[in-house]
C-alpha cells in the first residue's frame, strides 16, 4: 500500500495538532489580556500596551543575531551531536539580551517623543527590561523545539501570554493600576516563563554533558541566524510596522482598534505557523530531497485548510470583537474581515517556510519577508492618513498575500533542483528518521 507524502498520521499530526492547541490557547490568553487592558484603559492603553509586548522582542532578535531563528536548525540538523550547543546557545542569549536592554535605555529619549509619549522614564526603562526576558523566552522555546520537545515548546507558547492574567491579578490587587500594571505584568509573565522552560530544558537532560560554549560555533549560529534574522525582523515589521505608522499617524487611539483586528484576524495563521513550526526540525533532519517531496504533497492540503477557514472565522470575528471588547471597539470588525481575506495562502506559506529553513535556506525566506515589507510600507503611506485603520488592514492583506506568492515562487526555484522522491523512498527515511 503507498504511503501518502506529507506529515505522518501518528506523531507530527500528534504534534501538529498539540502546537495549534497551545497557539489557540495563546490567542485566547492574548485576547483576555487585551480585554482587561481594554476595559481599563480604553483604546489608547491597548495602543501601549502593543506596542510594549512587540519592539522589545523585536531589539532583542536583532540584537543576537536571529538566535531564536537559528537554533532550531543546529539542534536538529548536521550538527546536533556538538556538545557545545546547549551553553553556545545559553551565552547568546544571556549577552543577546543584555546588548538589547542597554540600547534600549540608551534609545529611550527617542523613545519617549515618537512611541510612547505618554510613559514615564521609569516605565520605559521597564519595558526596556522585557528585552532581556523576552529573548530568554524565545530561546528557551526554540531549544525545546530543535531538541524534539515539542510539549514543552508548546507549554513555552501558552504560557508567555497565560502567564500575563495571574501576575495583572496580582499586581492590582496589591494596588498597581494604569500602565504601570499592564507592563510589570508584562516582565512577571516573562520571568515566569523562562523561568519554567530552562528549568524543563534541564530537567530533560538538555545540558547533560554539554562542554564549554565555542566562539567559533557562536560565529556559524549567527551566520545562518543572520540570514535567518533578516526575514524574522522583516516578519516582525510585516506584522508591526503598521501598528508604529498608525500610532504615529493616527495615535493610540486607532491604534487600539486596529491592534484588536489584527489579532482576531490572525487566529486564520494559527494552522500555518503550527506547520512551520513541527515541520522545520523535521526537515532538517530528512534532508532537502525527502522534505521537498513531503512540501510537494502537503502545500494544496494546506491551502485548501486555511481558505477553507476565511468565512466562518469571519463571521466569528464580527460576532465577538463587540462582545468581548465592547462596542467602543465595533469599528475593528472591517479591518479584521480585510487582513482575514489577505491571509488566505497563509496555509501554503507555513509549509514552505518550514521547508527552506529546515534545508538551511532561509535567506529565501527573507527575501519573501522583504517583498511584503515592502508592500506594507507603500500602502501603509498612502492608506492610513486617508482611511485609518481600515487602510492599515487592506496593506496589510496586500503585504501577507504578496509574501505567500514570493514564497511560492521560491519553493518552485528551489524544488525543481531536488530530486523527486518515491513515496516507499520517502516512508524508509522516515522510519530511519525515527
Amino acid at each position: 500500500m503507498r504511503r501518502r507524502i506529507g506529515i505522518p498520521r501518528t506523531g507530527s499530526y500528534r504534534a501538529l495538532l498539540s502546537n495549534v492547541g497551545a497557539r489557540v490557547g495563546a490567542l485566547v490568553s492574548l485576547g483576555a489580556a487585551t480585554a482587561l487592558v481594554a476595559w481599563t484603559g480604553g483604546p489608547a492603553a491597548v495602543g501601549v500596551y502593543t506596542l510594549a509586548r512587540v519592539l522589545p522582542g523585536l531589539v532583542g532578535v536583532v540584537m543576537s543575531c536571529g538566535l531564536p531563528g537559528a537554533v532550531p536548525y543546529f539542534l536538529a540538523g548536521p550538527e546536533r551531536g556538538d556538545r557545545r550547543l546547549p551553553y553556545t546557545l545559553l551565552a547568546m542569549s544571556v549577552a543577546g539580551g543584555l546588548l538589547g536592554t542597554a540600547l534600549w535605555a540608551a534609545g529611550g529619549p527617542l523613545l519617549s517623543r515618537f512611541l510612547f509619549t505618554d510613559l514615564s522614564t521609569g516605565l520605559l526603562l521597564l519595558i526596556g527590561a522585557t528585552v532581556f526576558t523576552q529573548l530568554l523566552v524565545a530561546t528557551a522555546k526554540s531549544c525545546s523545539q530543535g531538541s524534539d520537545d515539542m510539549r514543552g515548546a508548546n507549554l513555552i507558547i501558552l504560557n508567555e501570554e497565560l502567564m500575563f492574567l495571574p501576575g495583572y491579578g496580582v499586581l492590582w490587587l496589591v494596588g498597581m493600576d494604569g500602565y504601570a500594571l499592564a507592563i510589570t505584568a508584562l516582565l512577571v509573565a516573562d520571568v515566569a516563563t523562562f523561568a519554567l522552560g530552562w528549568r524543563r530544558l534541564r530537567g530533560r537532560g538538555f545540558f547533560a554533558g554539554a562542554r564549554r560554549p565555542s566562539l567559533a560555533l557562536a560565529r556559524r549560529v549567527c551566520s545562518y541566524g543572520s540570514r535567518a534574522q533578516l526575514g524574522g525582523v522583516i516578519f516582525l515589521l510585516n506584522l508591526r510596522l503598521d501598528f508604529i505608522i498608525l500610532d504615529l499617524l493616527a495615535g493610540p487611539a486607532v491604534l487600539g482598534i486596529y491592534a484588536v483586528a489584527s489579532k482576531a484576524a490572525e487566529l486564520i495563521k494559527v494552522p500555518g505557523m503550527a506547520l512551520t513550526y513541527v515541520l522545520y526540525p523535521r526537515y532538517a533532519r530528512e534532508g532537502s530531497a525527502t522534505a521537498a517531496a513531503r512540501a510537494r504533497r502537503l502545500i494544496p492540503r494546506a491551502g485548501v485548510l486555511t481558505a477553507a477557514s476565511i468565512v466562518p472565522t469571519g463571521l466569528a470575528v464580527a460576532l465577538l470583537i463587540p462582545l468581548v471588547y465592547g462596542s467602543q471597539f465595533g469599528d475593528a470588525v472591517v479591518p479584521a474581515e480585510i487582513i482575514l481575506v489577505g491571509l488566505a495562502l497563509e496555509g501554503v506559506g507555513g509549509v514552505i517556510t518550514g521547508f527552506l529553513y529546515g534545508i538551511g535556506r532561509p535567506g529565501l525566506n527573507s527575501w519573501a519577508m522583504g517583498v511584503g515589507l515592502a508592500v506594507t510600507v507603500v500602502l501603509d503611506l498612502l492608506l492610513i492618513p486617508r482611511f485609518g485603520a481600515g487602510g492599515a488592514a487592506a496593506a496589510s492583506a496586500a503585504a501577507y498575500t504578496s509574501t505567500s506568492l514570493a514564497l511560492m515562487w521560491f519553493f518552485w526555484w528551489v524544488g525543481r533542483a531536488a530530486p523527486n522522491v518515491s513515496p516507499e523512498a520517502s516512508g524508509m527515511a522516515e522510519a530511519q528518521a525515527r
